[in-house]
């Protein structure tokens, strides 16, 4: 992706070009393996056996390692107390990322006898775009839309194009992460993956503005700008400082080499492999990245109060028109269950946005960060982004 693509086996596409308030060293940590992502296409049916309904538990969500397994008893609505998946649902799921929602789809589909999906997976950008044609002309395909990030999630809550939920749904998760029209159900903190080895928490700047004045950074800093995730950062810096100065940092950045990669995955191997100083990320890749070399010189600094402290979310929303709204409904209330919570927190090591489910990986809780004061549903004006991107030569 984007957060939209899977990720490749070549690293890198181009090599040309305060006070630290929260930072946290990456703990050792024991993430299951994720799935391989499922593809894209037509809608297809979500496969797995169906045993009992009964007993379905935390073990079944829940990933293993040694972080893992000291991991207490988890707050929240658990499934047994919400009524019983019955139906088929036709879901879009947008992102690259989409596997892992297929795998804990499948798992509600194995305890619940009477569920069955079929899914669509494109990019979240291009399947908001036709969620709300095919909403405008009263044609549309799918009950749900499941994205990796708000943005998309917002455009077509603004189109009308998306139901309202009710507060058995918008109640559940951290007040930040509800709209009327959508939840998150999984978060991800921007952050700064840097080599140990080279560097101290006390090197990182505490702003991203100040990393264009770092001469130790020339040459040695990653990104990946058509990552859907970095372009919502770089939105977010347009809607916190500005045009000109977003450019200015953008010009700034690729003047001092900042080498360009596929996905962040990667830059954050290349920074544990020594490659590069420090990159700009989304916290979860340093954190497979330890899980598979416990020893990597890869740790993690959070900013303070600006665009690269941000935190977007994965959610869902159902679509406008759909006849099967309350089942899509429910299906949102199992994917914030505790279950499907532990799911994302120690599968994939997403923030939980239900407060009862503590992050994994010795990351700091959502409330030790500091994010910057924006509203989420903003960060759906990417095509300005975009120009920008090209405008600077970043994209």
């Amino acid at each position: 992706m984007t957060d939209d693509t899977t990720i490749p086996t070549d690293r890198r596409t181009d090599t040309t070009t305060s006070r630290l308030s929260r930072r946290k060293v990456l703990a050792t940590t024991g993430l299951a393996g994720t799935t391989a992502l499922a593809g894209c296409g037509g809608f297809l049916g979500g496969g797995g056996d169906n045993p009992s309904a009964d007993g379905a538990g935390l073990a079944q969500f829940r990933g293993s390692g040694p972080l893992v397994e000291s991991r207490g008893e988890l707050g929240g609505t658990r499934i047994a107390d919400l009524p019983d998946l019955s139906g088929e649902l036709n879901l879009y799921i947008g992102g690259g990322e989409g596997g892992l929602y297929i795998e804990l789809l499948d798992l509600f589909k194995r305890i619940y006898d009477d569920f069955s999906y079929n899914q669509n997976m494109d990019a979240s950008a291009s399947l908001a775009n036709t969620i709300v044609t095919e909403v405008e002309q009263g044609s549309s395909r799918a009950d749900m839309f499941i994205s990796v990030d708000a943005g998309s999630l917002a455009s077509v809550a603004q189109e009308d194009a998306a139901e309202s939920l009710p507060s058995e749904v918008t109640d559940m998760p951290d007040g930040d992460f509800a709209t009327d029209s959508w939840v998150g159900v999984a978060g991800r903190a921007r952050a700064i993956p840097y080599n140990s080895n080279r560097f101290s928490a006390s090197d990182i700047p505490d702003s991203v503005r100040d990393f264009p004045e770092v001469a130790a950074f020339e040459n040695d800093l990653g990104w990946a700008p058509s990552y859907s995730a970095f372009q919502s950062f770089v939105t977010a810096m347009r809607l916190l400082r500005g045009e000109e100065a977003t450019r200015q940092w953008l010009v700034d950045l690729r003047e001092m080499g900042t080498l360009t990669f596929d996905n962040e995955f990667l830059v954050s191997t290349s920074v544990a492999d020594g490659e590069l100083a420090a990159g700009f990320a989304n916290h979860y890749y340093a954190l497979r990245v330890r899980n598979s070399r416990q020893n990597a010189p890869l740790d993690l600094a959070f900013t303070s109060g600006d665009a690269g402290a941000l935190i977007n979310v994965s959610g869902g929303l159902v679509i406008r028109g759909t006849e099967r709204q309350d089942l899509a409904n429910l299906l949102l209330r199992h994917l914030l269950s505790a279950e499907a919570q532990e799911f994302f927190a120690t599968r994939t090591f997403a923030y939980p946005t239900v407060p009862e489910v503590p992050p994994a990986g010795g990351l700091p809780s959502i409330d030790e960060l500091n994010p910057p004061d924006i509203d989420l549903t903003e960060l759906s004006d990417q095509d300005a982004t975009l120009d920008l991107l090209r405008e600077t030569n970043v994209l």
